[in-house]
């Protein structure tokens, strides 16, 4: 049986509501003040909140604010009733976060559509968050032990030749083994960071307030920090020579963070499975309120069918890039940039080289319920 929780001060109304919420078999606790509903809200379970705007004390906004500051109760829907006339009080209530809104005077049939939308929705949103976690785990433990193992054979390997007194090697031969095992270790490291990064997106991804908070950073100028790390990137290549640039200045709805994660491992691919002496072309440009970076390599190329099948511990010709990566990292740039509601497009000339465009708004936008 689904619990929920009215609030409002105003007797006459609360005692309608559960009225009509009990003849449909629902459970329900009310309360007649802000204070009182926090308290019932965070020592029993509710489905749903119902909750009147208007109220002394503490109103519907400070019950919301305090509601969604913790972790047990930040998730529960949440349903404002407010006067017909209000529409500042609707306006500024779908910002702080509340899920619809009842416009007084309603009827019975409005209060339980209202409330069996609501429901739904949530229920829907629960089973697709679940659906991703049992994918991920599941993804998870098919790849993350062989991609594991193959840098920590290399490391185990090499060091228990070292540590033997009686190896006999040259100190050419030991220093070789030595940077093969800090090569591994460092490999090693970034495919732990990048499965524990890949698990946090799909985490976020399957909260919509979550989303919302994410899209509300911006960048002033992305072409600045696109600058910095793609000459980072070259330079770790021992190719700033192939490196072109044609930046544009131009906002991006990003974290400097998060256009970090996405421009090093599209740059680190570009330079990985191109060939030295061969350009690697970076630009940024802006277009219909889009920000858009291009890199564009002149490698080996991906398929069409490995582009469309683009994803999560995918690992292109893994037999010819064996000791290059897990392939994740492209997934992570496409999931992150589609997390702050943009797309990525590759282009792909087989044997010639890849283009990818990354198409970021310039402004904050809100996520699709």
């Amino acid at each position: 049986m689904k619990r929920v929780l009215v609030i409002d001060d105003d007797e006459m109304y609360r005692k309608m509501v559960v009225s009509n919420l009990k003849q449909a078999r629902f459970s329900v606790l009310e309360a007649s003040d802000g204070a009182k509903a926090i308290e019932l809200a965070q020592t029993n379970h509710s489905d749903l909140i119902i909750c009147d705007v208007m109220m002394d004390k503490l109103d519907g906004f400070g019950v919301l604010e305090r509601l969604h500051m913790d972790p047990s109760t930040c998730t529960i829907p949440f349903i404002f009733m407010t006067g017909l006339s209000d529409k500042e009080s609707m306006r500024k209530g779908m910002t702080c976060g509340a899920d619809d809104f009842l416009v007084k005077p309603f009827t019975a049939t409005e209060l339980m559509s209202a409330v069996e939308a609501r429901l739904i929705k949530h229920q829907e949103m629960g089973d697709e968050a679940e659906r991703k976690l049992a994918q991920l785990r599941t993804s998870i433990s098919l790849a993350l032990p062989h991609e594991l193992c193959t840098p920590l054979t290399a490391i185990l390997g090499f060091s228990e030749v070292v540590a033997d007194e009686n190896n006999g090697l040259s100190l050419a031969e030991i220093a070789y083994m030595g940077k093969s095992i800090n090569e591994s270790g460092l490999r090693l490291q970034r495919i732990v960071e990048n499965f524990l990064i890949y698990a946090q997106i799909e985490l976020i991804a399957s909260d919509s307030r979550k989303v919302e908070v994410l899209r509300k950073c911006r960048l002033l100028d992305g072409s600045k920090l696109i600058k910095l790390l793609s000459r980072k990137k070259a330079e770790s290549y021992k190719r700033l020579a192939d490196l072109t640039l044609e930046l544009t200045e131009g906002p991006a709805a990003i974290s400097g963070q998060y256009l970090t994660k996405i421009c090093e491992e599209l740059l680190d691919n570009a330079f990985k499975f191109s060939d030295a002496g061969t350009e690697v072309r970076v630009s940024t440009s802006n277009d219909r309120d889009e920000f858009i970076l291009s890199i564009k390599d002149h490698g080996g190329g991906l398929s069409r069918q490995q582009v469309a099948n683009v994803g999560a511990y995918m690992q292109f010709e893994r037999k010819f890039y064996e000791h290059k990566g897990t392939g994740l990292g492209l997934t992570i740039a496409k999931r992150l940039t589609e997390l702050h509601g943009g797309r990525m497009h590759i282009e792909v000339t087989t044997g010639h080289g890849t283009t990818v465009l990354v198409f970021l708004p310039q402004r904050s936008t809100k996520p699709s319920s």
